[in-house]
């Protein structure tokens, strides 16, 4: 059965948006709920701030720049300390609108190269520079991310399905050598392949040993999906307006091979024609027949949801976005 479901960020600037967004969440979407993301509760709430609340062994205070190291555990800044103590309140407000969920559930977070290419050394300029500060990221993410799975299924007992999506939005600046240095003028040097499929591996490793089961999501155009899916990743979430013939053939791969594939058929703001649920399943439906699969087949794989997420829509879009998905899906496999 073909399922709907959502990025991650919805909109909102104070904690009962995200009360509410949670509240959407479980009703448009049931078969694979999700927990919300405010980043508009300022950098505490934000990608970057919520994956640091998640590691283990590192900490980290915010500066005028952005997020920075500072360095093992006992050197927190209070930012730091704000950002898990709020991801601890938001998993509160999860185990309490959730009782009772026996279906699946899935929580997000951002990635050891999106980590890499936002957050600065100690000593200035980002993780990114330094081959070894980058490794200890990864490394401490990966232990986090155990930590965090047990943590969710502690309060999540009865869902039968738990996923972390990896959010790796900088990976193909990373890999292309294009993330800018701290001052603006020159650009961090290539990773090569290898030594990024190693980061993610060690991630998405700690994900399956925890009993969870790993995706990697991107919006961002130039992804190696076939990295991510040598890397460990057993789910790719993607924007369908981004994909070239390279993806589009590998997101077959990984469907034939009875992998998960998000596809993201919706914009993340508010679009200027809202389509009706019928003309994103015929979209979805155009996509399949280009690759040659049947959707029959291919069902049980197949997610749909926005393009990323959606941060910047009105919240009349956000929950309208996922009614359209939910009913979409229910075409494809109707």
């Amino acid at each position: 059965m073909t399922t709907a479901t959502g990025v991650g960020s919805h909109p909102g600037a104070e904690q009962r948006d995200l009360d509410e967004a949670l509240r959407v969440v479980i009703g448009e979407v049931p078969d694979l709920v999700y927990l919300p993301e405010v980043p508009g509760r300022g950098a505490v709430a934000s990608m970057t701030g919520r994956a640091l609340a998640v590691v283990d062994g590192l900490d980290a205070d915010l500066q005028p720049a952005g997020w920075r190291l500072t360095g093992t555990s006992g050197t927190a800044g209070v930012d730091h300390r704000r950002a898990r103590s709020l991801l601890a309140q938001d998993l509160d407000t999860l185990e309490e609108q959730t009782q009772g969920l026996e279906g699946a559930l899935k929580v997000q977070v951002a990635g050891p190269w999106t980590l890499a290419a936002t957050v600065e050394r100690p000593r200035g300029d980002k993780v990114l520079a330094d081959h070894g500060a980058r490794r200890d990221l990864a490394q401490a993410l990966a232990e986090g991310v155990a930590g965090h799975v047990a943590d969710v299924r502690r309060r999540v007992p009865g869902a039968s399905r738990l996923v972390v999506q990896v959010d790796e939005p900088a990976l193909a600046s990373v890999l292309a050598g294009t993330v800018p240095t701290a001052s603006g003028y020159d650009r961090h040097r290539t990773v090569e392949p290898p030594e990024a499929s190693q980061a993610l591996t060690w991630v998405l490793e700690a994900v399956v040993a925890a009993g969870a089961e790993p995706w990697v999501h991107s919006c961002a155009p130039g992804t190696p999906l076939d990295l991510l899916r040598g890397a460990g990743a057993r789910g790719l979430a993607v924007d369908h307006a981004q994909l070239t013939a390279r993806d589009h053939d590998e997101l077959a791969t990984a469907l034939e091979a009875g992998e998960s594939v998000v596809l993201g058929v919706l914009p993340g703001t508010d679009p200027a024609a809202v389509p009706d649920d019928s003309q994103v399943a015929e979209g979805v439906l155009r996509w399949l027949d280009m690759l040659g699969l049947d959707p029959a087949e291919v069902g049980d794989q197949l997610v749909l949801s926005p393009a990323c997420g959606l941060a910047g829509a009105s919240p009349a879009w956000a929950q309208r976005a996922l009614t359209l998905l939910r009913t979409a899906a229910t075409h494809l496999t109707g």
